[in-house]
């Protein structure tokens, strides 16, 4: 694991995210747990560490310096991507990981358990039927579903002046304009990985009017 932990090392570097050492540790336990977890579960296609620093823990902490407000939803988690890289790096930030998939949600809430993680909170269910007390003020989706699916899909998950996150990769900019509402584009630079990188923002004011978008 010396070579992922330097890898990771410089990679934050790269993105200038200060992460205590202790953190450093769970995120690279993470990535242990998703190895052991992967033979059983088929949690993800990645069976390389040194991919899953790249592709797992970096492209998940990318987005962190857009979140806002201190209730943050990830829908459709899968393994816990980006929630739990996510809830490593801001402990005082609470995160409800969402996925339909039983077998996904109980690798995430192990994961969480045995990274000690009081900031995380699974729940299993469609982000359609999902209904919490309390809205939140970030959602985030990697490799969800298209952007118009992802507005209609989880807009009710969002305080009046909450922002949604959408994590894509190349032709982003061609889902951004299927969009009736206003957004930003914006590039994601991540160490290690070549492809096209982005997240689009929009904020709920924008998209709540009216949850309609161009054909």
């Amino acid at each position: 694991m010396e070579r992922c932990r330097k890898l990771l090392v410089s990679g934050l570097e790269s993105l200038q995210f200060n992460l205590s050492e202790n953190q450093i540790d769970q995120l690279l336990a993470f990535i242990l747990l998703i190895e052991k977890w992967n033979k059983a579960y088929n949690l993800t296609a990645i069976r390389n560490r040194e991919e899953m620093v790249n592709l797992h823990l970096l492209d998940s902490l990318a987005v962190l310096p857009y979140i806002e407000g201190g209730r943050v939803i990830d829908i459709g988690t899968g393994a816990g991507l980006p929630g739990i890289p996510l809830a490593i790096a801001r402990p005082e930030t609470v995160f409800t990981l969402l996925d339909s998939n039983a077998k996904k949600t109980r690798f995430v809430q192990q994961a969480a358990i045995e990274l000690k993680l009081k900031n995380v909170d699974v729940q299993l269910g469609r982000v359609e039927n999902f209904h919490p007390k309390t809205t939140f003020t970030t959602a985030i989706t990697r490799a969800f579903a298209t952007l118009p699916e992802i507005v209609k899909l989880s807009s009710h998950l969002l305080e009046k002046n909450g922002i949604l996150l959408a994590m894509k990769g190349q032709k982003a900019d061609a889902e951004v304009a299927q969009l009736a509402a206003k957004s930003d584009l914006i590039p994601l630079l991540i160490p290690g990985i070549k492809v096209e990188r982005y997240v689009v923002k929009l904020k709920m004011q924008d998209m709540s009017e009216e949850m309609v978008w161009e054909k």
